[in-house]
């Protein structure tokens, strides 16, 4: 996994996970990608930003929620 390129620092943008070596959020990616904006559109935006960058935000996100108990509501 390429978490060698997610930092989680409390002096860059108060610990909130980014690429490293940015201030580019992780969840800024992740969410970007789930309202359908493409790799190349955030590459484009962002050209401190590698393929591999958002790869790893990917897969730190989906190892995140796998460490996390969701709750469900129950439904009728």
């Amino acid at each position: 996994m390429a978490l060698d390129r997610i930092a989680i620092d409390h002096r860059i943008m108060g610990g909130v996970p980014c690429i490293q070596g940015t201030r580019i959020p992780v969840c800024m990616i992740v969410g970007r990608l789930a309202e359908g904006s493409s790799r190349d559109e955030i590459l484009a935006d962002y050209p401190q930003l590698a393929p591999g960058d958002v790869d790893a935000a990917l897969q730190f996100a989906a190892a995140a929620v796998d460490q996390r108990e969701m709750p469900l509501l129950a439904t009728a």
